[in-house]
């Protein structure tokens, strides 16, 4: 009996964690992430979006301004060798991963949507 309700308890307190979980974080969008996802959601953000090969074009052509360089790598690749001044922002290739730090992201992208970002 003691035992029945130790469970009983302890399912009670993951519901409860999953349930103010579900309720203070923002909507998770399940969709598989794809370009025109990209490019909706920068649109959203007010961030615009360029290929590489126009990178590759503003570079040559020293047109690009300082980019804040993020290395989504995890941290023992990024230890091992990174592009010097780029900030390492480990983040998995998963719709959980994007949702778990999209406070963190927002936080670290700052509040200028006009400064180049370059994720790699």
């Amino acid at each position: 009996m003691k035992i029945l309700k130790r469970l009983i308890l302890a399912l009670v307190s993951i519901g409860i964690a999953f349930g103010y979980l579900g309720f203070t974080r923002p909507n998770i969008n399940l969709k598989e992430a794809t370009w025109e996802g990209v490019l909706i959601d920068a649109q959203k953000g007010g961030y615009k979006v360029v290929t590489t090969e126009q990178l590759r074009e503003l570079y040559i052509d020293n047109k690009l301004e300082k980019p804040l360089l993020i290395d989504t790598r995890q941290d023992w690749e990024y230890r091992a060798g990174h592009i010097k001044g780029a900030i390492n922002f480990p983040m998995e290739p998963t719709w959980w991963a994007r949702w778990w730090k999209a406070d963190e992201l927002k936080t670290l992208l700052g509040p200028d949507k006009d400064r180049p970002i370059v994720f790699y």
